[in-house]
């Protein structure tokens, strides 16, 4: 048996078999590029779903870890550190809010993001307690802990953990009609995704976010606005909610907030939502550590210039080029350096495609049984994009 056969069998006999992943080892990586325990080289089209925006080990982010790694790099929020406030400042601004509460994983952020619309509803709006109510979306991936997941429509997330807890309304994504008819007087806010990226980077008709976004106003409902996947310059945009010219009441960022380096998420809104969180209400051992604050802050930086989000958008329309026109293929969706491609009946399914491509040094993945979505890394160049899309078409062609 060689190494990567060795490595294999150890994790396969001591890890959780809560993931099927293609069978490649990695073990370097630099840019778009990763290198297998062989040496056998790939190009990296999964990005670790969009948590890897500017490569693996971009210079910057590495050289940020490394300084804080000499100084300081856990304290919890027992203490302040000289770390925590330029982030939370840096972020704050971005986003155009007031206040951040930084966590580590996108599904602590969606958790705390329930928890303020709930308050929120109770202490501002005057919803009586205990009926509390959020419209979310069929098609909808905010994670998976029990609550999250009791609110899914993907049955391989939901079957086998319930009971859930209650206050969800699910309605189809892009139907605006059916939002308004979901949203009642105990409604406190719509979670949406600006695109839905597990779901198949799906996006919605062209004003939808626009319809969204004014139907919360008309009703007194905050709007959550999850761009874990798909904000931080991902769809050439800093944040997805910006291709309508929407700012919602709460951005949940995450993935590529830490830069590839560390897991960061934050949830930013303006005080009269984060203000209902008072010492001993919420919080995290690890959450807005110095460590995460010193990449996620450097994170910050690079995209505050906007040549990342101005890259996104032209490569994407590369991207969307070289995509267009594949044999077996029944749709391309793209936005920015994101897409989702959805194979035609009776070729082969997605997880065979991603099998095929990785013999050939790129690596994707499928989501649900036909569709293979792709999200390369920001840093990636042109003629890069063209050698994935080749390998692409050879692996859906067989």
């Amino acid at each position: 048996m060689n190494r990567a056969s060795d490595l294999t069998a150890l994790e396969h006999r001591y890890g959780a078999h809560n993931y099927h992943p293609l069978p490649v080892v990695l073990a370097e990586g630099e840019g778009a590029w990763v290198t297998d325990t062989e040496g056998n080289r790939y190009l990296d089209w999964l990005a670790a779903y969009s948590a890897l925006n500017f490569g693996h080990r971009h210079p910057r982010l590495v050289a940020a870890a490394k300084a804080q790694l000499d100084r300081l790099t856990l304290a919890s929020r027992a203490f302040r550190t000289d770390a925590l406030g330029p982030f939370l400042s840096a972020l704050a601004e971005l986003c155009g809010k007031d206040a951040v509460l930084p966590m580590n994983t996108g599904a602590e952020a969606v958790e705390t993001a329930i928890k303020a619309a709930r308050k929120w509803g109770y202490t501002r709006k005057g919803v009586a307690a205990g009926n509390a109510r959020i419209a979310v979306f069929d098609g909808n991936f905010h994670g998976r802990t029990t609550t999250i997941v009791g609110f899914s429509s993907d049955p391989d997330s939901r079957e086998g953990f319930g009971p859930f807890a209650g206050g969800f309304d699910s309605v189809p994504y892009g139907d605006i009609d059916a939002l308004g008819a979901a949203i009642g007087p105990d409604t406190v806010a719509v979670l949406i995704e600006p695109v839905q990226g597990e779901a198949g980077v799906i996006v919605p008709p062209a004003g939808y976010l626009r319809a969204v976004r004014e139907a919360c106003d008309a009703n007194g409902v905050l709007m959550i606005a999850d761009e874990i996947q798909s904000g931080l310059a991902r769809t050439g945009h800093t944040f997805a909610c910006d291709r309508e010219q929407v700012v919602p009441d709460v951005y949940l960022l995450g993935k590529a907030l830490g830069g590839g380096i560390v897991p960061v998420s934050a949830v930013a809104a303006d005080r009269e939502v984060m203000d209902v969180f008072t010492p001993g209400t919420h919080g995290s051992t690890f959450g807005g550590n110095p460590l995460a604050a010193a990449v996620g802050t450097e994170v910050v930086a690079m995209l505050a210039t906007g040549e990342w989000q101005a890259r996104a958008l032209e490569l994407g329309e590369h991207l969307e080029g070289a995509l267009t026109g594949i044999e077996g293929v029944d749709e391309v969706r793209v936005c920015g350096l994101w897409a989702g491609i959805d194979l035609a009946a009776g070729g082969p399914t997605a997880r065979e495609v991603c099998e095929r491509a990785a013999r050939m040094g790129l690596l994707c993945k499928e989501t649900h049984d036909r569709t293979v979505r792709v999200a390369p890394p920001l840093v990636i160049e042109p003629d890069e994009i063209d050698r994935g899309v080749a390998i692409l078409e050879q692996a859906i062609g067989g």
